[in-house]
Parts: C-alpha cells; structure tokens; sequence
C-alpha cells in the first residue's frame, strides 16, 4: 500500500507538468514607431529634390514675372532655385 502511493501522485503530477509546459510563450509585441512624414518634392531647375523643412514649394517666375514652369523652394526669409512671385513689390 505505501508503494502504490508514490506512483499514484506521480501519475498525477505527469499531466500537470505536461501541460504547464505545453502553453504557449506570450511575446511581447514590439511597438511601432509611427512613420516619419514625407518631404515634400519640387522639381526644380536643378532637378526634383526635397523641399527643406519649414520651407515650402511654388511655380517659380523669371524676373519679368513669366511663368518657368519649375518650382522654387520659398522659405521664412529667402527662396530656393529660383525666383518666386513677388507679392508686395
């Protein structure tokens, strides 16, 4: 009888074991870094690049005011490739 005891709770504890190692692993999932925003593009005398930030694109304009057809990189203080539309002149 004190043999039977022994094997009866090993026989118990099999299954126990089993199944705590059958679960399956929780990873945890890696948190996405939201994307940077896209540069804007102007396609300038000089070829299409990216607009620098805090400037933006627009037509650019030869100095008699006729459109070229290219954009100019217009930021705070000055413009990029070339000349922009001269508001308070």
């Amino acid at each position: 009888m004190k043999a039977i005891i022994p094997v009866v709770s090993a026989l118990l504890l099999i299954p126990a074991l089993v199944s705590a190692s059958a679960e399956p692993s929780h990873h945890k999932r890696q948190k996405k870094t939201p994307a940077a925003a896209q540069p804007q593009i102007a396609c300038t005398v000089v070829g299409c690049i990216p607009v620098p930030r805090g400037c933006h694109p627009e037509m650019g304009y030869t100095p008699g005011g006729t459109p070229t057809g290219f954009d100019v990189a217009v930021c705070p203080n000055y413009t990029l490739y070339g000349n922009a539309r001269c508001v308070n002149c």
